[in-house]
């Protein structure tokens, strides 16, 4: 049985290796990158740190990041991503290259419940060829699967397609 100091250093370390191979995996398209909760920054500052040449957005209620690991503000997207992810279709379209999103909930039926819901509002934001990269398993129509780079642990991150 894992302690929940394994599950949690399985996530990073998956969470790492994916973010590592979607960034790699996206670095020659163009459009924006969006970060879906900021927390205490630790994924916002470790993807504008590896990404180049495009913006990194970041969605969340209210920003109490560590201060290295706050955007500017005007990258911050302020509000219920119930609200914000379609406002932001309209914005910016089936733009985004990357998607990441860290649930981060402790409650596994609560994830999932925000994750079907979630989901819908996501799927249309990435462009073809983009990354969608989340800690709980998302629910897409038209998003394919792939499989986990070498370093993540099976069941702590996902990666979708368009």
């Amino acid at each position: 049985m894992s302690t929940r100091l394994d599950l949690f250093i399985d996530r990073m370390v998956s969470q790492r290796a994916c973010l590592d191979f979607a960034i790699a995996d996206t670095t020659g398209m163009s459009g924006p990158v969006f970060e879906l909760g900021l927390g205490n920054g630790r994924t916002y500052h470790h993807m504008r740190e590896k990404i180049t040449g495009r913006d990194v957005y970041v969605f969340e209620r209210a920003v109490a990041s560590h201060p290295d690991s706050t955007p500017p503000e005007e990258l911050t997207i302020l509000g219920d991503v119930m609200e914000t992810l379609p406002q932001s279709l309209e914005r910016f379209g089936p733009t985004a290259s990357l998607i990441h999103a860290d649930l981060g909930g402790h409650n596994r039926e609560k994830n999932d419940i925000f994750a079907r819901k979630v989901s819908p509002l996501i799927e249309p934001l990435l462009a073809s060829g983009g990354l969608m990269v989340s800690s709980d398993r998302m629910y897409f129509e038209t998003l394919s699967e792939v499989g986990l780079p070498d370093g993540a642990v099976e069941g702590r991150c996902f990666i979708y397609r368009r």
